[in-house]
């Protein structure tokens, strides 16, 4: 039988059903039944509705003194990013509170960037942040200096 006339009887391409090519065709495929192959299992990507969080919170934060640093790694450890502003702080507080964040984001795998004068960007990793706010930092600070 050849190939022709067996893709004809398995689409019903031809115009004479014959019974007798069906049952030869049978015996034919039973072997292959057989030999079937195995396809590698694939793992389903299942995620536990507890992991998945409904909403993502940003918190704004302005520290007047080095002890509310904690608080701000606290709501990084929760996963929520934080924006700080440092300008109502002294100088050496605000320092030491960007060193006490850098350590709590590089321990999280998160990211730390300056947004603005004192102003800070905290996010753990589970954020995202596209873009980046320097390039637009510097062209202000440029036009600025030009009036």
């Amino acid at each position: 039988m050849s190939i022709k006339s067996k893709f004809k009887t398995f689409f019903f391409l031809d115009d004479e059903y014959d019974y007798k090519e069906e049952e030869i065709i049978e015996e034919e495929r039973e072997p292959v039944k057989q030999v079937q192959k195995q396809q590698p299992v694939q793992k389903q990507n299942i995620v536990s509705l507890q992991s998945v969080q409904k909403s993502s919170k940003v918190v704004l934060v302005e520290p007047r003194v080095y002890a509310e640093a904690q608080d701000i790694a606290d709501q990084l450890k929760n996963r929520r990013a934080v924006v700080v502003n440092l300008q109502r702080i002294e100088k050496d507080q605000a320092k030491r509170i960007v060193d006490f964040l850098s350590g709590t984001v590089y321990a999280i795998g998160g990211d730390i960037q300056k947004i603005g004068t004192d102003i800070f960007l905290c996010t753990p990793e589970n954020v995202e942040v596209s873009g980046n706010i320097s390039q637009l930092m510097k062209e202000q600070e440029l036009e600025n200096t030009r009036w």
